[in-house]
């Protein structure tokens, strides 16, 4: 199947999953995030505000700095590498392009990641190689050659949502990790 099958099969699923459901996932992804194994406080961590069925919640966001971690949340500039600004609440959340909710305060730029421990990617699904399917305008895949070696890169997908293989190309940027609302966190090999 072909990226473009794929997003369109995968997102199809996504909206047929009730708000219930969506509501307690987020809880799971939270609790993943500040158990202590996941996140530390002081770690530095690029998150992203989930849009329609994607998981997650803005809530997890606030959960994140009363943890202690410093949020990052992304930019979108154009059509190039995504830009990046601190989170400071849930009022401090502007409309964005593509349905995104966005930071307004000052923009860090582009190179701003490098200073991230830790960086949660959205993801349609993600494989056992970590190979990421996004929703394909390339922010992501512009942004993430940016971030520090080391840097933990992490899919945040449904459980249902990891596959054997998905289709590549040579620009995609493979992900360390994946965190789902029931497994936690896996580290690819």
């Amino acid at each position: 199947m072909t990226k473009w099958r794929w997003r369109k099969e995968l997102l199809s699923e996504r909206r047929r999953v009730p708000a219930s459901v969506r509501f307690e996932e987020a809880i799971s992804l939270s609790g993943h995030l500040t158990s202590g194994r996941v996140v530390r406080p002081g770690q530095t961590v690029c998150a992203f505000v989930p849009i329609a069925s994607e998981p997650g919640s803005v809530q997890m966001l606030d959960d994140l700095h009363d943890f202690g971690a410093r949020v990052l949340l992304p930019v979108v500039i154009g059509r190039g590498a995504l830009e990046w600004g601190w989170y400071a609440g849930k009022d401090s959340l502007v409309p964005g392009p593509y349905g995104l909710r966005e930071p307004n305060g000052e923009l860090l730029g582009v190179t701003a990641l490098r200073i991230a421990d830790m960086v949660l990617v959205p993801a349609l699904a993600v494989d056992r190689n970590g190979i990421r399917l996004g929703r394909g305008a390339g922010h992501y895949d512009q942004s993430l050659p940016l971030a520090s070696n080391g840097t933990e890169l992490v899919a945040v997908v449904r459980d249902q949502e990891i596959f054997e293989a998905l289709p590549s190309e040579p620009h995609d940027v493979r992900m360390s990790a994946v965190l789902t609302p029931n497994r936690g966190l896996l580290r690819f090999v």
